[in-house]
């Protein structure tokens, strides 16, 4: 039995160009195992791989390699190589591949492609960035209501290959306006000389060139849909989105928010191939602000010198009040920024959503309230205990309200809520946290003095 090939392994063959060995090896495996192989490769290491692969099967694995490692394979391989392989990947991979290439670099691509397939590359570039245009691809079957079924079947099996899915046939005017689907199966069991606009089904769910592709993404989802027809705004059908292509807008997506709510955003190569003047910038300018966001703090402490002077053991619960109330902060925007971005809530839901965060942080802050109250007053007796449990019930109030209202702002204001990240909302908690917590203890103090 045959040893499984492993990354070192894997490197050591290409190093000696051991090809007559790996070819074997790698007709074991699928397309997306020996590319999650190759990911780690040098590019002169990846090019090697590539020539060992059987021509027909290198333009498959070619397209599940990460976007870079794509490009610098590109720019090693000769102009057959590529032509082959650009040939084959489908149109959206190749538009990624060229997207933010320089025009010199995208000019000799596409010179690479055939007239009709250039073309439709060039019409992807087109389209904005981030949308449905962007993401699909023209290729698509589409028959004419007027054909009998044999007419469509004849169609359907000549022009199968330019499609990237054929379970669902669509039904366009000779001008290519969409006008329905029909079913594959439908085709298959009906009578060939049946007319296909007797199994014409008119409800259709469709979108706009235009469209965000996360907004295409939820139609996908929402309808549970196999195929997306994807039309300009004439109606005309040209291009469809697919589940696959749905999957990796939502990667992309759900990465962004999460690189977004760490106050960093996207990183166009991914974190193992960025630059480190790139990552340095991605960070710099969020940490400047939250520091001068940091400086109010200090200044509002200041503000209470005579207090902690008068009790000098507020200062010992102040660390532990101010970071629960942005650790509640953290978690009430965490939940709401997913729970938009998943479609799960609107923006008009604002005052129910206030009203059960109310309840549910009010409800937290008493137990935490009533936790804290019992170690303040064994270290500094029943005045202190009273006046930081009091201010960890607010403050932990206060940040969950931050959390939750900042978030709606944003997307009211169409600014992307997870900009609401957790290190904004945890220092926009932590001066009014610090507020709250010596005018709490200042008044309760005062009262009892």
């Amino acid at each position: 039995m045959t040893e499984p090939l492993d990354f070192e392994d894997l490197r050591r063959r290409l190093r000696e160009e051991a090809r007559a060995e790996l070819a074997p090896l790698l007709e074991g495996l699928q397309d997306q195992d020996v590319a999650a192989l190759a990911a780690g490769l040098a590019p002169e290491e990846g090019v090697r791989l590539i020539r060992a692969l059987a021509p027909e099967r290198a333009p498959d694995v070619f397209s599940y390699l990460p976007l870079e490692q794509q490009r610098g394979l590109l720019e090693i391989l000769n102009d057959d190589e590529r032509t082959r392989i650009l040939a084959r990947v489908s149109f959206d991979d190749v538009a990624a591949l060229l997207d933010g290439l320089p025009e010199s670099e995208t000019a000799a691509l596409l010179a690479l492609l055939p007239g009709d397939r250039r073309r439709l590359v060039r019409q992807l570039l087109s389209y904005p960035r981030e949308s449905a245009g962007r993401r699909m691809t023209p290729g698509f079957l589409a028959v004419r209501p007027g054909w009998t079924l044999g007419q469509a079947l004849d169609h359907l099996r000549s022009e199968y290959e330019q499609s990237e899915t054929v379970n669902v046939v669509f039904v366009t005017d000779d001008a290519g306006h969409l006008l329905g689907t029909v079913r594959l199966r439908d085709l298959l069991v009906g009578s060939p000389r049946r007319r296909v606009d007797s199994l014409l089904q008119e409800e259709v769910i469709s979108t706009r060139v235009d469209t965000d592709q996360e907004e295409a993404a939820w139609l996908i989802r929402h309808y549970d849909l196999e195929v997306l027809p994807v039309v300009d705004a004439r109606d005309v059908l040209v291009g469809i989105l697919t589940v696959d292509d749905v999957m990796d807008v939502v990667t992309e997506e759900t990465t962004e928010d999460f690189l977004r709510m760490g106050s960093v955003g996207p990183i166009a190569p991914g974190l193992k191939d960025a630059a480190l003047g790139l990552l340095y910038r991605k960070r710099v300018g969020w940490l400047i602000i939250l520091v001068f966001v940091n400086l109010i703090s200090g200044a509002v402490i200041s503000l209470f010198e005579r207090s902690i002077e008068a009790v000098v053991a507020l200062v010992f619960f102040l660390p532990l009040v101010i970071a629960t109330g942005g650790n509640a902060g953290s978690q009430a925007s965490t939940l709401l920024v997913r729970s938009l971005a998943t479609g799960e809530v609107q923006s008009r839901d604002w005052l129910r959503l206030l009203g059960k965060e109310l309840l549910v942080s009010g409800a937290l802050g008493l137990t935490l309230g009533g936790t804290v109250w019992l170690a303040a007053v064994w270290l500094a007796g029943p005045q202190v205990g009273l006046a930081v449990a009091v201010a960890m019930v607010l403050v932990v109030v206060l940040g969950s309200l931050v959390g939750l209202l900042l978030p709606l702002v944003l997307t009211r204001l169409r600014l992307d809520p997870a900009t609401a990240s957790a290190p904004l909302v945890t220092s926009i908690s932590d001066v009014g946290g610090i507020l709250l917590y010596f005018a709490v203890a200042t008044a309760i103090l005062a009262f009892g003095g």
